[in-house]
């Protein structure tokens, strides 16, 4: 790599870096939005304007002057029960049981362990398709892949005195920039499908598929993100042998004292958990059929439709699965001596989710605002007029390319998944669905998990940036974001060309993205 292009490397990191800690958190911009709509229907209130409904009649929407005492009433009656503990027919709470089994299940140790073994038996042939895939498949386990994968990734290639940047970059590339595929559905599925039909609901938006058939929050991108995982981790391999590994080998490198390799081999007592989360994992299959085939199963209810009460509580059983296996482990391996451990590891992870609590209460009071003045509705209305001006109801591809075109721009900005859902996930799913109705709940959602993961790796403002940096330092001391950047780069680029590429397919084709 020449001087010019890492000197323009640093550069763009560092802008990347300004610029990215001048924009508010997100909890600061929903406080401040807050006020700013309620001004706005001062100014507006009594303004009316008129909309296309879902079946394609005219609607009458009028945006009320919430200063007025009775509009006043309703913000202080619903700011705890309805507007943030209800909203979307109560989504925080399916978002913590989910966290709660992730926490059983990581706190035990299985994450890592899994991690570990998978890592220790890597050919070197397929050590970068490999590594990628466990990247891809370690978004299930929240930060084990940031904190075990990656630096066992480096481990495993300076053991063969290869470059370990390599292997860092190349697992970095999988845990973060593949984040939203798995072979699995897991909590960015439940938190994701949630708030989208949450989002969706709130304007009238069907949360159905183009064809009218209803969306499960938890499964709505399954075929995709599947598909996705199996062409994200060839196409990861690609840029890691026809780039990454020229690029690398033949640069120094140097291992400090500090790194033990045993660290990050698998102990005994993980052994002991591992053998016994087969057993586990068995139970839990067995306990999931026999509510899937008993209480659960499928039925016709008296109108002749088919009902498939196992289908609508998914993110349930998902979370039994966790808890059960979990468990197992724990128990084996010694992490779990007593229910009070469990207990435990279920409040540990609870007290990483503060910042979801202060984020969704003044997240969900500014949605109920918006919806309940018709403020919402209204910036929709506007947006969806403007796309329409410019003819894009015509060309839906471009409509969804657009939409992830922007998100990644502003994912290089703003950090954090589920905050710019927050911020998008309202405005977008009701624009796009109004400009043409192929643009479902599920494919912007799936638009936006694709933008958002694929720029992760080229941003200072994802929150693991500065850890994988100090980890890759190890390495290379005089290492900076920049040259980080300029490793990462391949990687982005190709994930934004193939990735919506493939997103692009399924729609053409009118293949469904989930069940």
């Amino acid at each position: 790599m020449t001087q010019s292009s890492q000197t323009w490397g640093q550069a763009f990191g560092q802008f990347v870096e300004r610029a990215g800690r001048k924009i508010p958190d997100p909890v600061i911009i929903f406080m401040a939005f807050y006020p700013l709509a309620f001004l706005i229907t001062v100014v507006m209130g009594g303004h009316t304007f008129e909309s296309m409904g879902a079946g394609g009649e005219p609607i009458t929407y009028e945006i009320l002057p919430m200063y007025q005492a009775e509009h006043m009433r309703w913000v202080f009656d619903n700011a705890l029960l309805t507007n943030w503990l209800g909203f979307g027919n109560g989504v925080l709470g399916v978002i913590f049981v989910v966290m709660l089994a992730i926490g059983i299940a990581e706190r035990s140790g299985l994450f890592g362990a899994l991690i570990k073994r998978a890592g220790s038996h890597i050919p070197q042939a397929l050590l970068p398709l490999l590594l990628m895939f466990m990247g891809i498949m370690s978004s299930i386990a929240t930060d084990a892949g940031y904190l075990v994968l990656i630096p066992l990734a480096g481990l495993l290639y300076a053991g063969l005195g290869r470059n370990p940047l390599i292997g860092m970059a190349v697992a970095f590339a999988g845990v973060s920039a593949g984040f939203s595929a798995n072979l699995f559905p897991g909590p960015v599925d439940a938190i994701m499908g949630v708030n989208a039909q949450a989002f969706a609901e709130a304007q009238g938006v069907p949360f159905a598929t183009a064809d009218g058939t209803p969306l499960r929050p938890a499964t709505m991108n399954y075929w995709f993100i599947l598909a996705s995982t199996f062409v994200l981790t060839f196409t990861g391999y690609f840029v890691t042998r026809r780039f990454i590994e020229p690029k690398l080998d033949g640069q120094p490198f140097e291992v400090p004292d500090d790194i033990e390799p045993g660290e990050f081999e698998v102990s005994e007592s993980e052994r002991r958990g591992l053998k016994a989360s087969l057993l586990g994992a068995l139970v839990a299959i067995a306990v999931l059929l026999g509510l899937i085939f008993g209480p659960l199963a499928s039925f016709e209810n008296e109108a002749g439709v088919r009902v498939e009460p196992w289908m609508d509580n998914i993110i349930m059983l998902i979370t039994i699965f966790f808890v059960i296996v979990g468990v197992f482990f724990g128990v084996a391996a010694g992490t779990f001596r007593s229910v009070a451990d469990v207990v435990k590891a279920m409040v540990s992870q609870m007290n990483t989710m503060g910042y979801i609590l202060v984020l969704t209460f003044f997240c969900y009071n500014f949605l109920g605002l918006m919806s309940y003045s018709g403020l919402g509705s209204y910036i929709t209305y506007l947006g969806a007029e403007t796309l329409l001006a410019l003819r894009l109801e015509q060309f839906p591809v471009l409509l969804l390319l657009g939409f992830i075109i922007t998100t990644a721009i502003i994912n290089i900005f703003i950090g954090g998944l589920m905050s710019k859902w927050m911020l998008l996930g309202p405005i977008f799913i009701p624009m796009l669905y109004f400009v043409n109705p192929a643009m479902t709940p599920d494919l912007v959602a799936a638009a936006f998990r694709v933008a958002d993961s694929a720029t992760n790796i080229i941003t200072p403002m994802m929150s693991y940036a500065g850890v994988i940096l100090a980890f890759m330092r190890k390495y290379r001391p005089e290492m900076g974001f920049g040259d980080m950047l300029l490793i990462m780069l391949p990687y982005s680029i190709a994930f934004m060309l193939i990735w919506p590429a493939l997103l692009v397919l399924f729609f053409t084709l009118g293949i469904p993205l989930g069940f």
